[in-house]
């Protein structure tokens, strides 16, 4: 096992070219990183235009050729073109998703893990650069490429989606988890709590492949815990119906059951009392109305906000994490 770097550092420079050259340095190190992740963009914002404008189109006629076929037994339409359209949309939501766990995964197995293990960051501070300053350059620069990489995909897949809002089968709805993930803030917001993550593992570890597993399951933890407290991070609205009509409203569901006559509210045995056991069963409960807690289209925007502003505090108090670590191993 390696000592952990005690090598005071060289007064840095102060002069002009000093940042320039620490960004010349990091790209040179990891040119083979960022040469992979851009192609990788490059490849799926390809696909994604290609997602909304020809196969969306193609998907589309399909559609339209086999709403015209009415009743007649054998009709002519291009299904492979709707399955395309379904197969692509699926294939490119996930790599969007997957992106943060890319960076992550970079951040712990290079950005920090790689040259702690290696002894590089021992070279970067006998020449004039200190720990904070050369972390904080592990730091700014790729956390710029991460929010525009990520950025631009979900623009990218929201133009895709907008593109077959309206077209039916083949527009998904906002509330499709993978979607609604997708099209906004928090992908941005993963990816640089993934880097902060990354970056406290590999000064932590000191070893690469350990760093990378324990930052991307860190990332994968976090998510999770955001994932299961959206719901409840904004108001929600209920929606009543009668026991005839059972639970009735579409969204983002944050619960439903049966109310009872003095305001109670309980687990539904079942979902319409048209159903004679169902109605047996819901009048042992007492119950007057079905209810449905859900959150609306118009509560996108606010749920997306808020997670990814938790997020964001999380890397703060990460990178600050690895900025504290840092200064005590090389007090």
């Amino acid at each position: 096992m390696s000592a952990t770097p005690t090598i005071a550092p060289a007064v840095p420079s102060t002069g002009p070219a000093r940042a320039p050259r620490q960004l010349r340095w990091l790209i040179r190190l990891h040119r083979p990183a960022l040469l992979t992740g851009t192609a990788l963009v490059l490849l799926t914002g390809a696909a994604l235009l290609w997602l909304g404008g020809p196969l969306t189109d193609a998907a589309e006629t399909a559609w339209k050729q086999y709403g015209a076929c009415g009743s007649a037994s054998h009709c002519s339409y291009d299904q492979n073109a709707a399955v395309r359209h379904r197969d692509v949309y699926t294939y490119t939501t996930f790599a969007v998703l997957a992106v943060p766990f890319l960076i992550t995964a970079w951040a712990g197995g290079s950005l920090t893990g790689r040259e702690t293990e290696s002894g590089t960051v021992r070279l970067a501070w006998t020449q004039g650069v200190s720990p904070a300053r050369w972390l904080a350059s592990r730091l700014a620069f790729p956390a710029v490429l991460a929010v525009a990489a990520t950025g631009l995909l979900v623009w990218l897949h929201r133009l895709a989606r907008a593109r077959a809002e309206g077209i039916t089968d083949i527009a998904r709805s906002w509330s499709d988890t993978a979607t609604f993930y997708a099209d906004g803030t928090v992908p941005m917001a993963l990816a640089l709590a993934g880097l902060a993550a990354g970056a406290l593992a590999g000064l932590l570890l000191r070893r690469a492949l350990a760093a990378l597993a324990a930052a991307t399951v860190t990332l994968g933890a976090l998510w999770a815990a955001v994932d299961t407290a959206l719901p409840h991070l904004w108001p929600s609205v209920t929606e009543v119906s009668s026991l005839r009509d059972g639970p009735v409203g579409s969204g983002l569901w944050v619960g439903q059951g049966v109310l009872t006559a003095d305001g109670d509210r309980l687990a539904t045995p079942c979902y319409s009392s048209m159903m004679p056991e169902c109605e047996a069963a819901l009048a042992d409960l007492d119950a007057v109305s079905f209810y449905r807690d859900l959150h609306p289209a118009a509560h996108y925007w606010p749920l997306q906000l808020v997670a990814s502003g938790i997020l964001l505090a999380v890397a703060a108090l990460l990178a600050y994490a690895a900025f504290r670590l840092l200064r005590r191993r090389t007090a």
